[in-house]
């Protein structure tokens, strides 16, 4: 119920009614490979379903922390991840981030970020941190609602990760997520 005050609270700002379903969280971190990661971040933990999953995958030498823009997903975030570390920021400022953890580039970004709805600035705002701040060879990973790949926004933003990234890769579609989704994986 928090998730949908929230929702609609700034709509913009949420993207999404529910939270990301387990089986979307399990499918974009497995897609990630976290524990061959060295540096991950989290663009959007809402609720924190999928920091949860982050958390139980990488290795315990990896450097891992979340951006989150809206404060009560930063409460919910930590109260079911204790351990993890939640800026409560705009993903823009991961650079910012990355020096506070003494790390010049990250080898991976799990986002949730609700690209469809965002307009075209800030998209490519929000899009050129993440790919600035990727070491070479690293991977973007996001959420995208199957719905939202039909709207002028979602096309747009498809074609933005085309013009940004070597290699862009659709997964399968998780059905039973509220809505179905599926995640672009794209590397550097």
């Amino acid at each position: 119920m928090k998730f949908v005050k929230q929702y609609i609270k700034n709509p913009i700002k949420t993207g999404a009614i529910t939270p990301s379903s387990k089986g979307l969280a399990k499918l974009i971190t497995k897609t990630a490979d976290l524990p061959r990661k060295e540096t991950i971040v989290e663009f959007g933990s809402g609720d924190g379903v999928i920091t949860e999953q982050i958390i139980e995958k990488i290795d315990s030498r990896a450097t891992f922390f979340s951006i989150e823009i809206n404060q009560e997903f930063v409460r919910q975030t930590k109260k079911k991840c204790p351990k993890a570390t939640v800026y409560h920021d705009s993903a823009k400022n991961v650079d910012k981030y990355l020096a506070k953890q003494d790390v010049e580039k990250c080898s991976c970004i799990i986002s949730a970020l609700p690209w469809a709805v965002f307009d075209n600035n800030l998209q490519k705002e929000l899009l050129s941190a993440a790919y600035k701040s990727l070491e070479e060879g690293g991977e973007f990973l996001t959420v995208a609602y199957f719905t939202g790949v039909f709207f002028p926004k979602g096309i747009r933003f498809k074609k933005l990760l085309d013009s940004k990234f070597r290699i862009v890769k659709k997964t399968r579609i998780v059905w039973w997520n509220i809505l179905p989704a599926f995640v672009y994986h794209c590397k550097k």
